[in-house]
């Protein structure tokens, strides 16, 4: 193949301009918020889960505060008619009256008993509604930090992909004015060389893979014509001469 010295020398800067998007692609994927907010979200979404378990707890506490304290009031009710039945001398029988006794007493302890069980109750309640009060403020903790970095990486982004958009109109006016059949020739082995297609030959080296090339292979470049499109034997790439080559 062949082409002008000027339109392989320009297909070097489409290759720099290539570069440059995938260094600003890089940075962009490779973003410190990225990462941030990975941990962050997996953080919120346990706290969340933590928080409903919590919050479930409380309710649950709530209903069992509620069903404890209607059973002592039952208990209480029982309590009081049968202390107003004492009180009344409405039973005179001995036995009667030793029964009711017993039960009023047994009642004054069951009431005890379930009274106990509301205190219980109630203070497993204060610690649950302390926890949810707890992760609420985690929760929200969390996702203003969320906020803050998803902010930071959007105006990191905008910035890159503005950057990104400008390099990419550069590289259309530069690549348009290189030759059809050597720009191809260029993607394909861009493609197939991790992004590189076209390397300066430098010092007698390859700057493409980093290679100094032998003796007879600089011989051979020396004697081709300018217009000759030549390659690097090691890695195959379009190798552009210029008046740094060393030849």
């Amino acid at each position: 193949m062949n082409a002008a010295s000027a339109d392989q020398i320009r297909l070097l800067d489409v290759q720099d301009l290539d570069v440059r998007l995938q260094q600003l692609a890089h940075k962009r994927k490779s973003l410190p918020e990225h990462a941030e907010l990975e941990s962050l979200t997996r953080d919120l979404a346990q706290l969340r889960d933590l928080h409903v378990a919590a919050q479930t707890e409380e309710s649950d506490c709530a209903r069992e505060q509620t069903k404890a304290e209607q059973d002592v009031d039952q208990v209480r009710q029982r309590a009081a008619r049968d202390q107003q039945r004492l009180d009344s001398g409405a039973v005179s029988s001995p036995k009667d009256l030793e029964n009711l006794q017993r039960e009023i007493a047994s009642l004054a302890k069951r009431q005890g008993d379930l009274e106990d069980v509301v205190l219980e109750v109630m203070e497993r309640r204060e610690s649950a509604q302390e926890r949810v009060a707890e992760l609420a403020e985690r929760v929200t903790s969390v996702q203003s930090r969320i906020d803050d970095a998803t902010g930071r990486r959007d105006a990191a982004c905008a910035e890159i992909d503005g950057e990104a958009a400008t390099v990419t109109k550069e590289r259309a006016v530069v690549a348009g004015a290189v030759p059809a059949d050597l720009l191809k020739l260029y993607e394909k082995l861009r493609e197939q060389h991790g992004g590189i297609g076209a390397a300066k030959l430098y010092a007698r080296s390859c700057q493409g893979c980093r290679q100094e090339l032998a003796i007879t292979e600089l011989n051979e470049i020396r004697q081709a014509a300018p217009g000759t499109v030549v390659r690097c034997e090691n890695c195959r790439r379009i190798l552009v001469r210029t008046a740094e080559s060393g030849l």
